[in-house]
């Protein structure tokens, strides 16, 4: 068996998996706390849909990506749970709504966001 699962990829030692730092962002007050922290230090909000697989994929890879070296605070916004809270996300930070979302925030400003599949190709260590 050791043989196929190496032919085919298969490891029979279980994967050490990465967890990030996320804080759940679950109530509109903490949006103020988020602009006033992006003072000093960058913010990111994730925006993420339970039900969509592309979000879910997105995540995972996020995830697996993710650098833990980065000196930011890292939200997560369950957007099914909390709609009023990602909603507004966007009035506040002047960023239209989209799922999956990655927003950056710096000095109380969204300074940049993008979603789906580039979520996983911005160089955040620039925004740091």
């Amino acid at each position: 068996m050791g043989f196929i699962n190496k032919l085919f990829g298969g490891t029979s030692e279980p994967k050490e998996e990465k967890v990030l730092p996320w804080i759940n962002l679950t109530d509109i007050k903490q949006l103020d706390s988020i602009a006033e922290k992006s003072k000093t230090k960058t913010q990111l909000v994730f925006k993420h849909s339970t039900r969509c697989g592309i979000s879910s994929m997105v995540l995972k890879q996020f995830e697996t990506q993710y650098n833990l070296d980065l000196n930011v605070d890292l939200y997560y916004v369950d957007l099914l749970n909390v709609r009023e809270v990602s909603n507004e996300i966007g009035y506040k930070f002047q960023v239209m709504h989209q799922s999956p979302q990655l927003i950056v925030i710096k000095n109380g400003v969204a300074v940049a966001h993008t979603s789906h599949g580039a979520i996983n190709d911005m160089d955040l260590s620039t925004f740091v």
